[in-house]
């Protein structure tokens, strides 16, 4: 092998090296110890029935230890204990961050509308990639199915902020972009929702299904932090190019 593409493996196996450990170095957090190896096979361990698990991972959220992969069972109410927000209990955040999961039945021959709002997001992100900015949202995922001869909506997100803010900041946007709500097209939704908070996010809470179960591969990590970290890798990976 020559010098020169001795230099340049070198360099490559540099960038691949340097790359992941400044991105993962960007996320706030503790660093990764040698316990995240993982278990050789058959020798899987199990959390003891008396270890509080989710008390250890509120602190872990709390502290924003992304460094091992966590779940999180939630109880049928959606909550552990019941503390009171400005609408309704408060929901915790899980290693999936926050989030929630609406199904509501459409009304009669709205389907296609409800479709065609899909298209009004895609071209309102294609037009303005932050327009859903203040949300702070991971992903969404909108969904139609049917329950004999209805037809329901199932609206899933994932966000940064809790489940009131999240809807309170909705509202504020469909106001700002003149964008009205797909939620027009369900049964029971508030006529008055751009002028009653307090109505629409009653019907949120009123339509919410809490999971059950929800597991983090990166647990919680900011949809910003992802960004950062990723940009760090672009960056990086951009300065040692220009060594080659």
């Amino acid at each position: 092998m020559s010098k020169e593409q001795s230099g340049k493996t070198t360099r490559r196996a540099f960038i691949g090296t340097a790359t992941v450990a400044t991105a993962a170095a960007s996320f706030t957090g503790p660093t990764a110890g040698a316990d995240q190896s993982t278990n050789p096979a058959g020798t899987i361990k199990l959390a003891e029935a008396n270890v509080d698990v989710p008390e250890q991972l509120a602190a872990r959220a709390k502290a924003g230890d992304w460094t091992k992969p966590a779940a999180m069972a939630i109880p049928k109410e959606g909550y552990f204990k019941l503390e009171q927000g400005r609408y309704g209990p408060v929901f915790p955040k899980t290693p999936a961050n926050y989030g929630f999961t609406i199904i509501a039945k459409i009304k009669p021959g709205r389907e296609d509308a409800i479709r065609a709002y899909g298209k009004t997001i895609e071209n309102a992100v294609a037009g303005s990639p932050f327009v859903l900015a203040p949300l702070r949202l991971h992903y969404l995922r909108w969904v139609l199915f049917n329950i004999g001869s209805d037809t329901y909506f199932m609206y899933q997100g994932i966000f940064d902020t809790d489940f009131d803010k999240y809807t309170e900041d909705a509202i504020a946007l469909f106001k700002a972009t003149g964008v009205d709500t797909v939620f027009e097209n369900l049964e029971g939704f508030p006529a008055d929702w751009k002028t009653n908070t307090t109505a629409f996010t009653k019907f949120v809470r009123d339509h919410q299904c809490p999971s059950f179960l929800e597991y983090g591969e990166y647990p919680f990590v900011t949809a910003d932090e992802i960004k950062k970290a990723l940009k760090v890798k672009a960056s990086l990976s951009a300065m040692l190019d220009q060594m080659q």
